[in-house]
């Protein structure tokens, strides 16, 4: 398991467009299904990361808070499926439903959305405002599987509440920490080394 940190995207960054299938229904997402939102919190997660795991009743209570709210979201899977068999489109719409995600769970098989928002580990984090730019990209909260912190969510929640009250997002962004994104060979993007 290698520990990998988040990109770090530069902060006022546009939300690049993506046209992705929800695993669930079939359904094609795009950044224009946001349209409107007051925030967009964009997660890139997989079903077989153990970081993933420790957090992820969290980001279901995240959109069960949220879900009638001025607040969109939408959850990425871009591992290579191949190598990944518990990254497979079936195997993530078990994990959305078994979870009660009220949000799009979605597939990027071509790895190329991962890329345009610089994702580089499972979980990562991209909170866009209403012109969908970036204003907080980072960490979940300070827990880690085995660290002892709970999982809270509070860094994304404090700068969601920050948004969505139309204030800037205030405090230090740190690194997601997670399992780095499992790219299909020959396709690791160049801002990961």
């Amino acid at each position: 398991m290698a520990l990998t940190a988040s990109t770090m995207l530069p902060l006022g960054t546009k939300a690049p467009d993506f046209h992705l299938p929800n695993v669930v229904s079939g359904e094609i997402i795009s950044l224009s299904n946001f349209a409107g939102k007051k925030a967009l919190l964009v997660m890139f997660i997989c079903r077989h990361c153990p970081f993933v795991k420790h957090v992820q009743s969290q980001l279901a209570q995240l959109g069960k808070d949220y879900v009638q709210s001025e607040l969109g979201i939408i959850a990425i899977s871009s591992n290579d499926a191949k190598n990944y068999p518990d990254d497979a489109p079936d195997k993530l719409k078990a994990m959305a439903i078994e979870l009660g995600f009220t949000f799009p769970l979605c597939y990027d098989e071509t790895q190329e959305t991962a890329k345009a928002y610089t994702a580089a580990c499972t979980p990562d984090f991209f909170l866009f405002d209403a012109e969908q730019k970036l204003v907080y990209r980072g960490q979940l909260d300070d827990s880690r599987p085995n660290n002892g912190q709970p999982v809270t969510a509070a860094d994304v929640r404090a700068a969601i509440a920050a948004v969505l009250a139309g204030k800037p997002v205030e405090g230090e962004q740190k690194p997601s920490i997670g399992c780095n994104i499992k790219w299909k060979s020959g396709n690791t993007p160049s801002y990961f080394g």
